[in-house]
């Protein structure tokens, strides 16, 4: 099997509450995510999709995925995509870093070994545990009140776990998290997510102020440096995410005790080949993580809902349903979420065919 042809689509993902919010005072109502097709000589085509979180959040935006897909493409047309390890090594040699313009060709080509197998992803990562799993939900930062509001309203649609979203004013971030706490219910957690936006005197403020309170610290300053040493001043269970981008990453948090649990996003590592890996490494290391991504529609829940269900039970603190926050459907077959719940679909592949409709022309068609 041979890969003939590469394209990608451009599609926009409004979300349903208007507007998401983080720290620095960064925001996105709309997403650009791209779909990427790999089609072989076989017939069959295989599915990924990158959607940065804005330009502001990682070294990552939406265009530089489009534009990095021109340079490397050429280089992978004639290649077998099932030889995942050998399609790797040719993309890192084509493309020092540049992680996420990777994945989605990566996922695409899981997509294809999975389709070719008769299998779906979650078996060739592993295989499912038990019947599905837990979802969280991020909370836009907001006022206390409006925050806290959300958790009840988040709760109704069968959320349990619930991600504030603060890295803000250190007093105003106190009360969210006060007041978030508050409304939780028994079995209930919260997550205190600052996305690097404290520094270092604001987050000593901040996790000495909400020591009392059931809540994990997620990412509360820029580096890795800053988050160990808030690390060290707290109790509160602590979750890495932005500073966790390969497997000597990890390993170093694990010698340093640096965190409980990290942030697995699967195209912050380069796609699914990497981001296993790094599971596969947490597993024998007894870290929990939560899986998902920066952003996306239906493609990229698939690729999350395959990795997340086939991680151990109790290593996967969490996982998330992108798709629910989105406004436009652009595969069917996507996962949906079920009372806080998701399952990786059992059909061979990602188990999503994209709507033609809603992709349009393609943007970028590279081919031999």
């Amino acid at each position: 099997m041979k890969i003939t042809t590469i394209r990608a689509y451009r599609v926009e993902l409004p979300l349903h509450e208007g507007t998401y919010k983080w720290s620095g005072g960064n925001s996105v109502t709309v997403f650009d995510s791209t779909v990427i097709a790999v089609d072989t000589d076989q017939g069959i085509t295989g599915y990924g999709e990158v959607c940065p979180l804005g330009p502001a959040y990682l070294p990552a935006y939406a265009e530089g995925v489009r534009t990095g897909l021109k340079e490397i493409g050429p280089k992978l047309i004639g290649l077998d995509p099932r030889d995942l390890g050998v399609l790797n090594r040719r993309m890192d040699q084509a493309l020092r870093g540049h992680p996420y313009v990777k994945s989605g060709i990566d996922v695409a080509c899981w997509d294809i070994l999975g389709k070719a197998a008769g299998l779906p992803v979650v078996a060739l990562l592993g295989g499912a545990f038990g019947p599905d799993f837990l979802l969280y939900r991020a909370i836009s930062q907001e006022s206390p009140a409006a925050m806290a509001e959300r958790v009840g309203q988040y709760r109704a649609e069968g959320y349990t776990k619930f991600q504030l979203k603060v890295g803000g004013d250190p007093d105003t971030d106190i009360e969210r998290i006060e007041a978030c706490a508050a409304e939780l219910e028994p079995g209930d957690v919260l997550i205190a997510d600052a996305n690097t936006g404290w520094l270092m005197h604001e987050a000593a403020r901040v996790v000495d102020a909400v020591r009392d309170i059931d809540v994990y610290i997620e990412q509360p300053c820029m580096s890795y440096e800053e988050c160990l040493s808030i690390r060290r001043r707290t109790a509160r269970p602590f979750v890495l995410d932005e500073v966790i981008d390969s497997l000597s990453a990890v390993l170093k948090g694990h010698a340093d005790l640096a965190m409980d649990v990290i942030n697995l996003k699967i195209s912050k590592v380069g796609g699914l080949t990497k981001a296993k890996q790094i599971r596969d490494l947490c597993v024998a290391l007894g870290i929990a993580m939560t899986i998902e991504d920066t952003w996306g529609g239906d493609i990229a829940t698939a690729a999350i809902a395959h990795l997340a269900h086939s991680t151990p039970s109790e290593l996967l603190f969490s996982a998330t349903d992108f798709n629910s926050y989105v406004t436009r459907s652009i595969a069917e077959g996507g996962p949906r979420r079920e009372k806080g719940r998701m399952a990786a679909s059992a059909a061979p592949g990602l188990g999503v065919v994209p709507r033609a409709e809603i992709l349009g022309d393609a943007k970028v068609h590279i081919k031999g």
